[in-house]
């Protein structure tokens, strides 16, 4: 008698284990709920877009949670993740919280019940040692795969992947921050750091990951242009859950296969993706986008004890009125500004010097003309930047100016005007060059005021490498703060003009 006839039951096991072998593996589905770009937005906020008056509220950590509970309720499996840019737009990044300035945010999104996180660019606002306290108050992993130090190991707490479990599928999830953050962060808050090729870092994890997954996601803060890169770059790849463009995808986009999510920013929406997964790939999927609209009736929670808490802190120090504004304060990324133009001047004036500089991106909101108070100033500049000095020559000031024209790298200048016309070639031509209204010296030296992070950043500013800077031990925010007390009232204006003439 042939041996598997004398043992029945092992005959059986294998016959069993050869037709699950053949047959097709089974559908499992899971929701994938999302946010990122929150910055700090843990209060309802006025959903300006929306012509009411006065318009609703949305957004907030505890309608976040509140709504994340709910679709958990009636959902089989789910895992919760976050994009990045936790960090920055609002006075309680400035506020203590287990150890660490912003950590009551983190202690809030443990509470609402994140699986992951990949941290953002401005994560690193207020320093590198502050972004791993706030990754030791994260209750789930921090994950950043191309964020490394220079001895190849990661420094913030961060992991390159983690693998999850929920509703019988392995989950890898892989993080990847932006390559240009030394555009983007000030570069005090890198020293140590390096950030590899995102494409070329998601494929070697990719792979060393897929035979222990079912599915990989890649856990990004680079934006959706990169992020498109980046499915067509890689293979084995199913799902990116994505943030830094402030992208609202209302469904998923899809390039090459793979599927695109991102949710806007600001706690305004809670993305939702349900996916069904089949041989090692998405085979259907449903996303949207799910409005935050603030409702005043909601259970109390963790999340809205913390957050009642803080914004009474809040609200004791940032409600007052510190300065009237005559006149309105609108951002232009293409001209000279009335706000770009005091932010500038104020530098200057603050350090004792004779020009002073401000760029774009770091003039966070527009502000209305009337009563100003010290949370609105905080949101137009809420970043720990230090207030810098440093020397120029007259030549390299009259550089600068033909560089700002010709290269237009969105900076705003104060104490120094001037006009010019186009040469015959193309070029640029002055008439005039005024400093403090005397006539550009090109012979000797001026000393200017910038942030340090504009410092850092000198050579795409303004062309030049900066030497020599100095700092003053106090933020560009303090300085600004004590210089619209002072004054008590400030009149909306152009005053330093760099103009064509004809």
């Amino acid at each position: 008698m042939h041996p598997l006839l004398r043992r029945p039951f092992s005959f059986l096991v294998l016959l069993l284990a050869l037709a699950a072998a053949e047959a097709p593996s089974q559908e499992k589905t899971l929701t994938i709920l999302h946010t990122n770009d929150i910055h700090a937005s843990f209060m309802p906020h006025e959903a300006y877009w929306v012509k009411e008056s006065p318009p609703p509220l949305i957004g907030g950590l505890a309608e976040l949670k509140f709504i994340a509970d709910s679709v958990r309720a009636s959902k089989r499996a789910t895992l919760m993740l976050d994009a990045g840019d936790v960090m920055t737009g609002n006075p309680i990044t400035d506020r203590r919280f287990g150890g660490a300035f912003g950590g009551a945010l983190f202690a809030m999104l443990d509470s609402i019940g994140y699986d992951a996180w990949c941290p953002g660019n401005h994560d690193f606002d207020v320093s590198q040692d502050n972004l791993r306290a706030l990754v030791r108050i994260a209750d789930y992993p921090t994950v950043c795969a191309n964020l490394v130090d220079t001895a190849g190991g990661y420094p913030v707490g961060n992991v390159p992947y983690v693998i999850l479990e929920r509703g019988g599928l392995r989950i890898g999830v892989i993080g990847l921050i932006s390559q240009e953050l030394y555009e983007l962060v000030n570069q005090n808050n890198l020293t140590g750091i390096r950030v590899l090729s995102p494409v070329e870092t998601a494929q070697k994890f990719i792979d060393e990951i897929a035979p222990r997954t079912d599915i990989v996601i890649a856990l990004t803060h680079q934006g959706v242009d990169a992020d498109a890169q980046l499915a067509a770059g890689v293979h084995g790849l199913a799902l990116i859950v994505g943030g830094h463009s402030h992208t609202r995808l209302r469904h998923p986009k899809v390039v090459d296969g793979v599927l695109i999510v991102q949710t806007g920013s600001n706690a305004e929406n809670l993305g939702e993706l349900d996916i069904t997964v089949e041989g090692g790939r998405i085979t259907k999927y449903d996303g949207n986008l799910i409005p935050l609209w603030a409702q005043g009736n909601r259970p109390g929670s963790g999340v809205s004890a913390i957050a009642d808490s803080m914004q009474k802190e809040i609200d004791r120090e940032y409600d007052r009125v510190i300065f009237t504004l005559r006149g309105n304060w609108t951002r232009s990324e293409s001209r000279q500004s009335a706000i770009g133009t005091f932010l500038a001047d104020a530098q200057r004036e603050a350090a004792g010097a004779e020009v002073g500089f401000m760029n774009n991106g770091g003039i966070r909101r527009d502000v209305p003309e009337g009563p100003v108070s010290k949370k609105t100033l905080f949101e137009v500049i809420p970043f720990r930047n230090i207030l810098t000095t440093f020397q120029v020559t007259g030549e390299q000031l009259r550089n600068i100016m033909v560089y700002n024209i010709e290269k237009r790298p969105g900076i705003q200048i104060a104490g120094m005007s001037g006009r010019w016309k186009k040469s015959p070639d193309g070029g640029v031509v002055f008439t005039s060059i005024k400093v403090g209204g005397k006539p550009l010296d090109l012979s000797r030296s001026y000393a200017c005021a910038a942030s340090d992070f504009f410092v850092g950043d000198g050579k795409k500013y303004l062309g030049e490498e900066i030497q020599n800077s100095i700092s003053l031990q106090k933020t560009v925010f303090d300085a600004v703060e004590k210089i619209v007390r002072e004054r008590k009232e400030i009149v909306a204006g152009v005053t330093d003009i760099i103009e064509q003439v004809h």
